[in-house]
């Protein structure tokens, strides 16, 4: 309800004018948010809050590289860059990666016209992205099924302080999965595709503290009211947890083997 948004105290506030969030359709050039764009606006703020919360993890003293991949149209990339950036005074830069070449073109021309000199954008897949040898925040954005996958493996690689992903259709646990004693709840396709997608995102976490990570699992309103409501928020502590056995456990029980595990596993051996 809209006197409830009026007294909440937001990030990026109503009546200010933005130039991303007006070329957005979220405000009118006065600054106030159209209506019919509220849940945009209060999407664009929460995600702003889970990156203020780890903002006392993020070094002020030296330009910090954030990645975000998959980034598409890239709102929230903007917002980042508008909070983290003109609101809060980091020195940043910020590189937005996705494989649709009309979409980047895009996003830079955005980019120049807001003045946004420490944001560029680039054509460029996840798994094979190699420009940086040092980044520390990953965002990942809905990437597509495994491609969360690679970009976890990638911010791990680069023992990126902080990750942010909010993972999409997890297809690839869907079709593996098998177990008699869950067939009552498996039997029902939509049943099955919607626990494929939790198991996914929990055996992410628990990979990401094997490797390092503190991580919660957050809720996210994602704005085409699907199920896709999950955010993963890991930050490095550098404290392992000892959950190997649990893992291995949980993937024999439902006969899966995640992406993300075999990525890392592969890199522990080259």
């Amino acid at each position: 309800d809209l006197s409830h948004n009026r007294t909440k105290k937001y990030i990026i506030q109503e009546g200010k004018p933005v130039a991303f969030m007006i070329d957005l359709g979220v405000m009118g050039q006065d600054g106030k948010i159209i209506r019919t764009r509220y849940d945009k606006f209060r999407q664009i703020n929460r995600f702003l809050e889970y990156i203020e919360d780890i903002l006392p993890k993020l070094d002020k003293e030296r330009e910090l590289t954030i990645i975000d991949f998959g980034c598409g149209k890239s709102y929230l990339t903007f917002a980042m860059y508008y909070y983290l950036k003109e609101l809060k005074g980091y020195n940043i830069r910020i590189i937005g990666l996705d494989l649709k070449a009309d979409v980047i073109e895009h996003c830079n021309e955005l980019r120049t016209r807001y003045g946004y000199d420490k944001l560029d954008f680039y054509v460029g897949d996840i798994a094979t992205y190699k420009d940086v040898d040092k980044v520390d925040m990953v965002v990942t954005l809905h990437a597509c099924d495994t491609a969360t996958d690679f970009a976890l493996a990638k911010a791990i690689g680069w023992n990126a302080k902080v990750i942010l992903s909010v993972p999409c259709c997890q297809h690839e646990l869907n079709r593996q999965m098998k177990n008699d004693v869950l067939s009552p709840i498996m039997n029902y396709g939509l049943l099955k595709e919607r626990m494929a997608a939790l198991v996914t995102d929990g055996l992410r976490a628990e990979y990401l503290k094997r490797e390092g990570y503190d991580v919660q699992v957050l809720e996210f309103i994602d704005m085409e009211h699907t199920p896709k409501n999950i955010l993963l928020r890991a930050v490095k502590t550098g404290r392992r947890a000892d959950n190997e056995e649990s893992i291995r456990a949980c993937e024999t029980f439902l006969r899966v083997t995640p992406t993300l595990g075999r990525l890392l596993d592969e890199k522990g051996e080259l």
